[in-house]
């Protein structure tokens, strides 16, 4: 073998050691490099050298840890550099949009936000002109931008939105020129929530995670080690288009019987014998409010579509077997205001086998920001390279 060869391998293992590493202290900012060697499997003295060439790269920062009580030299804490690179997360959905800037370690340190416009173009362009915002307040700090909409996404197109009136929109779009040239990724807002809930929120360390939010419809995604499992074309986790509902009913989408519909505000208001709302979320909002303060009616409403949400959840579980279902959204007030609804709902639908092991439900433990995070994380995922650390 030549000295290059050598020498080309040998590179190449420290630039994977190294964002080995880098990797770490952005899924658990403030670790021990103690703990980092053990997780690695590094000694202590690659694990030293490694941590020094990252400092010196302005990606990690060491700080001593309080010794009170302690005995002997206490291992360092590592944390992303304050002058690190950020990201430009982007929320697109019903009805605002948000900007955020996002360090490493999914701090968020700087965001805006603004009320969606109706039409893409516009929106679109008010967008645009908040990332050139925050691209002049970080320079070339800013590594990647990251977008979350209310839609369906293959690729970097939005494809159908079954909330808003748009159609087929290329997300690029909204990138302004000055960042043209970084790399970029588009998602579906329950997708990338999932995704944020499984590495940093109520499923964190959890090996199969099914995510479920109830904002207009119902959307979700199977995480599997961290990486959401979204199709051959990036439109998997529509669950809210399976036909969970009544066939007489027909979706936005152009299919019959969307558990959408049986689920959200438009559901609660039909439930109510009220028109279709023009904003279901806030309906809903309203309706689980009244609900909680002793309304009947509202009650009554919610436990249906509590039932609906609890039956539909034992049919995922069926087909997809998680050790754990994380709910967004609306999704954990609805359980807490009709939680013997929904958990009976369920329960009867999981195959007799299953409702010995079923999995537990639990909460989001990002609430709102959970998409936001998502679509951050999704643009660290283009970003943490081993060309960000040779």
């Amino acid at each position: 073998m030549s000295t290059l060869h050598q020498s080309g391998i040998g590179a190449d293992r420290r630039a994977a050691g190294a964002l080995a590493v880098l990797r770490l202290v952005h899924e658990q900012p403030g670790i021990s490099r103690a703990r980092v060697a053990e997780l690695l499997g590094l000694s202590s003295s690659s694990t030293t050298e490694i941590t020094a060439r990252l400092r010196a790269r302005s990606l990690v920062a060491e700080h001593a840890p309080e010794q009170a009580g302690r005995r002997g030299r206490p291992s360092g804490l590592l944390l992303p550099d304050p002058n690190g690179p950020v990201v430009l997360a982007v929320e697109i959905a019903h009805p605002r949009w948000r900007v955020a800037a996002v360090e490493l370690g999914g701090r968020t340190v700087e965001s805006t936000v603004g009320r969606r416009a109706r039409d893409p173009k516009p929106a679109l362009a008010e967008v645009r002109g908040a990332l050139t915002e925050m691209q002049r307040s970080f320079g070339e700090r800013v590594a990647a931008i990251g977008v979350s909409v209310t839609a369906t996404v293959s690729g970097t197109t939005l494809v159908q939105a079954a909330t808003f009136p748009w159609g087929e929109v290329d997300l690029r779009e909204l990138v302004p020129r000055a960042l043209r040239g970084l790399p970029f990724a588009a998602g579906n807002d329950a997708t990338l929530a999932g995704l944020a809930e499984a590495r940093r929120g109520a499923a964190a360390g959890i090996g199969v995670v099914l995510y479920l939010a109830v904002e207009v419809g119902i959307g979700g995604v199977l995480v599997v080690d961290g990486q959401p499992i979204e199709g051959s074309r990036g439109e998997g986790g529509e669950f809210g288009h399976m036909p969970f509902g009544d066939l007489r009913l027909r979706c936005p989408c152009g299919a019959t019987g969307c558990w959408d519909l049986e689920v959200d505000g438009r559901a609660l208001a039909r439930l109510l014998g009220r028109r279709t709302p023009a904003d279901p979320r806030g309906f809903a909002t309203r309706t689980l409010a009244a609900a909680a303060s002793g309304g009947a009616d509202e009650a009554r409403a919610v436990r249906t579509v509590a039932a609906a949400l609890g039956r539909g959840t034992g049919a995922l579980v069926n087909a997809l077997d998680p050790e754990l279902v994380v709910y967004g959204g609306l999704a954990p007030e609805i359980h807490r205001l009709a939680a013997v609804e929904l958990d009976n709902a369920f329960e009867a639908a999981l195959m007799e086998h299953r409702r010995r092991q079923a999995p537990p439900i639990a909460s989001s433990a990002l609430g709102d920001d959970a998409a936001l995070l998502g679509a951050a994380e999704q643009a660290f995922d283009l970003v943490l390279t081993p060309a960000l650390v040779n």
